[in-house]
């Protein structure tokens, strides 16, 4: 039998055909990655002879939180993934909801980021003074140890300005350098969106540089899109209402309709912490 053929690199192959490849295909578990905090299974999913390597995440190795409903991260992600790609930007690798060896679970696109020791290179940076300096958005400072501080700067970047209005939209709770992943291809996606989707406002995230300043055109037709892709019987609103809750579907709905209304990137509402532990 001849060995299945490998998908082209990220971007190239359809979406409807890589869906399928993930949703229908035999998932084989390869290994663990250990450095996350629920379980992450490195896989290759096999369909029609094409194949490809993937992350699997079984609702079973989900640890339980104190703000979130058990067992139902997998779902966020999905419905993160949906969400990306109704707006066009395509920020999230293709995600699926599947049974795999393990039960129930999200399994999504494997993205090979350009520099595999530290995935946001290029994006991130720390840099002394009090200036961001050129080509750089400031966050905020951080303690880099013996009483010295620095300051936390992403770079001032198209891709990560769609992904900031992304997470306002899904009210994403854990926008980590770790969880930026440029790709060979030139695009960058963004992963682990499964505390995502709360009714009450938990954005972190350390792409706080456009705080407060105005949306940009772009952004501004994408939200109009958006919402009315959002409205009650369309599509997206129909495949979104079987992965989160009502509330949280409202919820969805007028934080697009707030961003529409003010134009403006949201800001820290000083409620809760603004950037993730650990940042990266």
């Amino acid at each position: 039998m001849p060995a299945p053929e490998r998908l082209p690199a990220p971007g190239v192959s359809t979406g409807g055909e890589l869906e399928e490849l993930l949703a229908e295909g035999e998932l084989n578990v390869v290994g663990r990655i250990r450095e996350a905090s629920n379980a992450v299974l490195l896989c290759t999913v096999t369909h029609d002879g094409v194949s490809a390597d993937c992350v699997y995440k079984p609702v079973k190795g989900e640890r339980p939180l104190w703000d979130f409903p058990d067992g139902n991260l997998a779902q966020r992600e999905v419905a993160a993934y949906l969400v990306s790609e109704a707006t066009g930007w395509g920020l999230v690798p293709t995600t699926v909801l599947r049974d795999g060896p393990y039960g129930e679970g999200m399994v999504q696109q494997w993205i090979e980021a350009v520099a595999e020791d530290n995935p946001a290179a290029g994006l991130l940076a720390l840099v002394d003074g009090e200036e961001a300096g050129e080509g750089w958005k400031p966050v905020a400072f951080a303690d880099v140890g013996e009483g010295r501080t620095a300051l936390l700067v992403h770079a001032d970047d198209t891709r990560l300005r769609r992904l900031s209005v992304l997470d306002a939209v899904i009210n994403n709770g854990d926008r980590k350098g770790g969880h930026l992943l440029p790709a060979p291809d030139g695009r960058l996606y963004g992963i682990d969106h499964g505390v995502s989707f709360h009714t009450e406002d938990k954005l972190r995230t350390l792409l706080w540089g456009w705080a407060g300043e105005p949306l940009t055109d772009e952004a501004r037709e994408v939200l109009a899109a958006l919402t009315a892709q959002l409205a009650e019987g369309a599509p997206l609103a129909t495949r979104l209402a079987q992965l989160i809750t009502t509330v949280e579907l409202a919820a969805v709905r007028e934080r697009v309709a707030r961003l529409l209304r003010t134009g403006i990137h949201p800001q820290p509402s000083g409620q809760w912490p603004s950037i993730p532990w650990p940042p990266v």
